[in-house]
């Protein structure tokens, strides 16, 4: 027998959708988590520095608060505590199955459901398929030369080895993205020496943080009205920050330039040595690439055990890494920050077939990465991605999830309202939409500025920047609520 929706993903996405659907009175889900619990990437995380780089006002649902952050910036332990507090609340934990990795899921137009495989060999059917796997799930390993070869330790940053002992060892870091820049800082205080191995440098500005007082928190929770009012003051700044400097960098570019600036000066006051500068500075326009925050990344590198590379790597050594002029980097230990493989493995995360045997990943990779308001592809019915190509708004995933579930929301009254067996979207409204989409994009950092060399996770394989939303939260909010819902078929 076949259940009413099952969810892949037990993240903060895949728990919004579970609960908008409950609140519907649909009770027949099962999420699906290939993870020992719940919480996504707040779960596999949990390397040292590990924080939110959103003000955890924000990073949060609005519906759901949480008056005890301990900082502004709140560490990665506290997310998953919360997400723990949000399962329980809602109680979603009965509906959850872990240590379940699911292979494939294909449409059976017969029976007007989805047959999902699972790793175990067991199938489930379903009703209605909701893929909430996360932009951030699938480690990506470097493709250098001997990696595999390297006699020491190596320890992804999404797989951290808490038993591994640090303490005075060489150690060799590959990877300066947002990850890196969280983690270089902790990695020096216990290496003997520390090699950082940059390929692309990357805007880091100040990191406004502190501990949240007592009283505050206090207040926070007696008070709800005043989080509310420091989580709307902090949107503000982030909303401003993206749809001026990023997507409309046609006439926000002076934005981005005084956030360059703001970067700039940042190192200078702490890096004081003009090579080690240069090197850590990046060559791309500021919001090609998702910028971050510290007060501690650039300092790291002014410490006597602590060198930067920013040559390329030739080759990984069973004892160290050579670089292409030749210098050799003897590590005994080797930490990957090297992130996810989002378009290679995340799109989809699982195999999904629809109707007429289409493919969802091929379909992406043979014409151009897209999804009618970031939830639904042509000829998959009963199906909703979470994290597809132009869902991502702004800087807070929160935002993104807000608006997916009353997307949802919307969708299952309708189908509920017309007793339909199916739904999916047309080919009309999903290109009327990718169009609206492709324009909006014209006028952003990632066409007019300079991109070039960023290596930015923002663009798919076409090179196009598919990955964000180009909208303002309140316009993809917005849409969620009047998107015509004709543009889907029926039946």
């Amino acid at each position: 027998m076949a259940h009413d929706v099952i969810i892949v993903g037990a993240g903060f996405g895949g728990m919004g959708a579970a609960i908008e659907l409950g609140k519907m009175g649909i009770d027949d889900i099962v999420i699906l988590e290939r993870e020992d619990d719940l919480g996504g990437t707040w779960h596999v995380n949990r390397y040292p520095g590990l924080a939110v780089d959103i003000a955890s006002v924000t990073y949060s649902y609005s519906f759901e608060p949480n008056p005890n952050w301990s900082r502004l910036f709140a560490p990665g332990s506290e997310l998953k505590a919360y997400a723990s507090h949000v399962a329980n609340k809602y109680d979603l934990r009965r509906l959850m199955r872990f240590g379940v990795e699911v292979t494939g899921a294909t449409w059976d137009a017969d029976a007007a459901e989805w047959e999902v495989a699972l790793a175990s060999g067991e199938t489930l059917r379903t009703r209605y398929l909701i893929t909430a796997t996360g932009f951030l799930s699938q480690p990506k390993l470097p493709d250098i030369e001997g990696i595999e070869d390297f006699a020491g330790t190596v320890i992804h940053s999404a797989k951290w080895d808490d038993e591994a002992d640090l303490e005075g060892r060489r150690i060799g870091v590959i990877g300066t993205g947002a990850t890196g820049v969280q983690l270089v800082p902790e990695l020096a205080k216990v290496a003997g020496h520390l090699t950082v191995f940059q390929r692309t440098p990357i805007w880091v500005v100040p990191k406004i943080d502190f501990a949240v007082p007592g009283p505050v928190r206090t207040m926070f929770g007696a008070l709800p009205i005043t989080q509310r009012a420091a989580r709307f003051a902090n949107s503000v700044a982030l909303e401003a920050l993206n749809t001026v400097g990023v997507l409309n960098y046609k006439y926000g570019h002076r934005f981005n330039d005084l956030a360059a600036l703001l970067a700039k000066a940042h190192m200078f006051a702490q890096v004081r040595d003009r090579r080690t500068r240069a090197a850590l500075t990046p060559g791309y326009s500021f919001g090609c690439k998702r910028p971050t925050f510290s007060n501690a990344y650039f300092p790291t590198f002014a410490r006597s055990n602590v060198t930067l590379e920013s040559t390329s790597i030739r080759r990984v050594l069973p004892d160290g890494i050579e670089m292409a002029d030749g210098t050799v980097h003897e590590i005994d230990t080797l930490v990957l920050a090297t992130g996810f493989s989002l378009w290679e493995k995340n799109f989809p995360a699982i195999e999904v077939i629809g109707r007429d045997g289409q493919s969802l990943g091929e379909f992406w990779r043979e014409t151009r990465f897209q999804a009618y308001e970031g939830m639904a592809v042509p000829k998959f019915p009963n199906f909703f991605c979470l994290h597809s190509p132009y869902s991502y708004t702004g800087l807070s995933y929160f935002w993104t999830i807000e608006a997916q579930m009353v997307h949802l929301r919307r969708v299952f009254q309708e189908i509920e309202r017309r007793a339909a067996r199916t739904v999916e979207v047309t080919e009309r409204a999903n290109a009327e939409f990718l169009g609206t989409m492709s324009g909006r994009l014209g006028r952003s950092v990632f066409q007019l500025g300079s991109c070039e060399g960023s290596r930015s996770y923002y663009f798919d394989p076409h090179g196009e920047a598919t990955l964000l939303r180009p909208s303002s939260v309140i316009g993809a909010r917005r849409d969620a609520h009047t998107f015509p819902i004709d543009d889907y078929a029926f039946a």
